[in-house]
């Protein structure tokens, strides 16, 4: 029996399908563009938002959920009968759901007796997150006590691993995400930037001269990380660029040795920031989930 929801924030960007099988209850980002606003995933899906995205001059906003919204959340899992909670979520160093999440979090064990909720800061994004979610909710189901997937987070965080390119890095610059990779803004226009996740925070991991090359690149530094046919899980992340995901697959997976794959779109949230034509990788090795 699952003693142990999980929740998580919308920037997690897990597929749809794989959310609703494992019960991961998601708490959307809203994205705001002048009198518009759209809860991410929710009321705003990504086919249409970034067909919408290349037509804008001033990049929509986002902003984190509130306490509310995390604590309507843990209230409806303790009505359904949870008493253990945990709240996975966005690098805190580049976004507030951290914050939210934990005074919602203290607001629930004040008003709902015997909940606990522990906030995790996975000092990371996009699948990454995503993978801790889909891997906590995996262990919660088999019965898992709410420390024991806790240790399993704080091992998976040091371990999972973002890369990706871009077509430029002009979305990152114009909403201010550009982190200390903001040296790259002024090279020449045909560079494909390599941009990862240090400690919480974006960092270029180098530069290359075409797609093919990055993509070669990215295979390489997996494979330094966890050796040749090592075993991961992956997921190849894109925004509405399918077809650069496929061949990221098709050279990583020469390569490696890819317990599980999944593809996913990056949810508006993110994807506001990073623009069409990203596309990477967020990985893990599985050597943590042995027993």
């Amino acid at each position: 029996m699952q003693k142990v929801a999980i929740v998580t924030d919308s920037s997690a960007s897990i597929p749809e399908m794989l959310r609703a099988e494992l019960d991961i209850r998601m708490v959307p980002f809203v994205i705001q563009h002048g009198d518009k606003t759209w809860h991410d995933l929710v009321d705003i899906h990504q086919e249409e938002f970034y067909r919408w995205l290349p037509t804008v001059n001033v990049l929509p906003t986002t902003a984190y959920p509130g306490p509310g919204n995390f604590l309507k959340v843990y209230e409806e899992l303790a009505e359904e009968g949870y008493h253990d909670i945990l709240s996975i979520h966005i690098t805190s160093r580049s976004s507030g759901a951290v914050q939210g999440a934990t005074v919602a979090a203290n607001m629930a064990a004040e008003r709902l007796e015997g909940v606990q909720v522990k906030v995790i800061d996975t000092l990371n994004v996009a699948m990454c997150q995503g993978w801790m979610a889909v891997e906590a909710a995996r262990v919660a189901r088999e019965g898992a006590e709410i420390d024991e997937i806790e240790a399993l987070l704080q091992r998976m965080i040091p371990v999972t691993d973002m890369i990706q390119t871009a077509d430029t890095l002009k979305y990152l610059h114009m909403g201010g995400r550009i982190g200390s990779a903001k040296h790259l803004i002024g090279k020449m226009l045909n560079i494909k930037p390599l941009i990862g996740m240090r400690n919480g925070v974006i960092v270029s991991l180098g530069t290359e001269r075409s797609r093919e090359k990055a993509y070669k690149t990215m295979v390489k530094m997996v494979e330094k990380a966890v050796g040749p046919k090592g075993k991961i899980k992956v997921a190849y992340v894109h925004v509405a660029a399918p077809e650069e995901a496929k061949k990221i697959r098709i050279l990583l997976e020469k390569r490696l040795t890819c317990v599980e794959s999944i593809v996913a779109e990056l949810a508006p949230s993110l994807g506001v920031h990073s623009g069409p034509g990203t596309a990477g990788i967020c990985y893990f090795p599985t050597k943590l989930l042995e027993k």
